[in-house]
């Protein structure tokens, strides 16, 4: 049985329903990432005892599970996409946005299908984007495609962000950090393709480089549907 089927035990003294304990797991991870949420700092910060929480959530990966389909319900378009490509693109840019507020996200996406009721809202508004459209195996293997690139990309950005903090330093402070020694290897002339994206390539921020793979992602699932 999952924690969705299973019922919540009747109130106590201190008012306690999954709702709120979601809620504090979330804000804790929100501050400290994953490291910070347990169920005794949970029921800390809901001024409970731990032990009642075992009547709400039986393991830490259900209470991951639940946190999960709470942020689903940020990534849920508001409204529905006028095509198969916006559905898409919609999905990616929320799903970016969502774990740009709650940078714990990046840690759990791509793990087993989420299956809380908004999880499921959501891979049925993105599957019904693109029924009809061809065979039911393409159309997996698209959406599939699509988010393993998305997944990708926010843990990169996500990552980045998270070594900024930890070191302090920029991504342009720490290309100037390492500027010497990255000019130092390429003057061997070991490195001529390396050599040619630093002093030549366009060096672009994170949004822009997530729309442009996002871009080239869709051109090619569209290339694959306009076959026969």
């Amino acid at each position: 049985m999952t924690v969705w089927d299973r019922p919540e035990p009747a109130n106590r003294p201190v008012p306690l329903d999954r709702e709120r304990i979601v809620a504090a797991a979330i804000a804790l991870a929100d501050e400290g990432g994953l490291e910070a949420v347990s169920l005794r700092r949970v029921a800390a910060r809901l001024n409970a005892g731990p032990m009642r929480l075992y009547g709400y959530i039986s393991t830490k990966g259900e209470l991951f599970d639940l946190m999960v389909d709470e942020v689903y319900a940020e990534i849920l378009p508001e409204e529905r996409p006028g095509d198969w490509r916006e559905a898409l693109r919609v999905l990616a840019r929320r799903t970016r946005q969502a774990a740009l507020r709650h940078e714990w996200l990046a840690d759990l996406l791509g793990r087993r299908p989420a299956l809380g009721p908004n999880g499921l809202a959501v891979t049925e508004a993105t599957l019904a984007a693109l029924d009809g459209l061809t065979d039911i195996d393409t159309v997996m293997r698209a959406v599939e495609i699509v988010s393993a690139y998305f997944t990708g990309a926010i843990r990169r950005e996500i990552t980045n962000l998270r070594a900024e903090r930890a070191t302090g330093l920029s991504k342009r402070d720490w290309q100037r950090a390492h500027g010497p020694h990255v000019t130092r290897m390429l003057a061997t002339g070991r490195f001529p393709a390396l050599a040619k994206a630093v002093y030549d390539g366009t060096d672009v921020d994170a949004e822009e480089s997530f729309e442009t793979g996002l871009d080239w992602v869709l051109d090619a699932v569209a290339a694959k549907l306009a076959q026969p």
